[in-house]
């Protein structure tokens, strides 16, 4: 029973990792409509800003979420305007759009893994923080596990609720669900693309800095991330942050279960069987709506 516990408490905290990684990728390519394949090269990275801010400046992951969210938008605000508006003014469909962005950021990641492994290397790293067991559920975790998913979860529900509940948010989401149909009820896509696109950065800005404090990475894993993130943004439906946080949390349990009852060896094929298992019975996600 206490392995059971433990098993699904440690999957909740692996499932809301995915999820908030995920919803910064739904938010770039559901609204922005760029398929960013650098993006989890932004993970690593943040995750190599929190450790330096922790081992050189002594300064806590969680103060450095202060610091590495803003800096994150500002960057991918930049990268989007500067880097991507190009591709977006001449693309003459979504399509041509998602194939250009596809081959930019896919340059873009060896840009930014080729920076980081010129500063860090190639070694993993990692860093000990809240290294402490903590009893949940009869189950034994750390407890810089349970902050994470803690963060993980105030970030989501907060994003959800600017979404929900503010002008700007309902603009995010019209983009999402129609970007036809948005410049006609006096939406700026533009703006507001750029936009999702900064809020995207800085959330997988701040999934980078939780899962450094309690994961060992290295420069060159960022691939890992962006497949992650894009398994569960296509299982749970593009542009859906529900939807993201259902497909995290289920691959999270699926991966923990099949590690710990089964073989840690069939983990990938797991995830991956579970994915095609909903492409098949759901094409366009569990809470995606299917084209008509």
């Amino acid at each position: 029973m206490e392995a059971a516990a433990a098993t699904i408490v440690t999957g909740f905290v692996l499932g809301g990792m995915y999820a908030l990684v995920a919803i910064g990728l739904t938010l770039q390519y559901g609204v922005a409509r760029i398929m960013n394949l650098a993006y989890g090269e932004f993970v690593v990275a943040a995750a190599f800003a929190a450790l330096w801010l922790f081992t050189s400046l002594g300064v806590s992951p969680l103060l450095g979420l202060v610091l590495v969210m803003p800096l994150a938008f500002l960057a991918n605000w930049a990268l989007y305007r500067v880097f991507l508006t190009p591709l977006v003014r001449r693309a003459p469909d979504a399509g041509a759009l998602e194939t250009d962005s596809i081959l930019a950021t896919f340059g873009l990641l060896f840009v930014v893994q080729g920076v980081m492994l010129a500063i860090f290397g190639g070694a993993y790293q990692s860093y000990s923080y809240l290294s402490v067991p903590v009893q949940v559920l009869g189950a034994t975790i750390t407890a810089n596990r349970l902050v994470a998913l803690a963060f993980a979860a105030v970030i989501g529900g907060g994003l959800w609720f600017l979404l929900a509940h503010t002008r700007m948010g309902t603009a995010v989401r019209a983009v999402a669900v129609n970007p036809a149909a948005a410049p006609l009820v006096g939406i700026d896509m533009a703006r507001t693309a750029a936009l999702a696109f900064a809020v995207g950065g800085a959330v997988v800005a701040a999934g980078g800095v939780l899962v450094s404090t309690f994961l060992t990475f290295n420069a060159a894993m960022g691939m890992v991330f962006t497949m992650k993130a894009l398994v569960v943004v296509i299982m749970g439906g593009v542009g859906n942050l529900m939807g993201c946080l259902v497909a995290g949390l289920l691959l999270g349990l699926t991966e923990t279960l099949v590690a710990s009852f089964v073989d840690p060896g069939l983990t990938l094929a797991a995830t991956y069987g579970l994915f095609l298992l909903v492409l098949i019975l759901r094409p366009a996600g569990l809470f995606g709506v299917a084209a008509r």
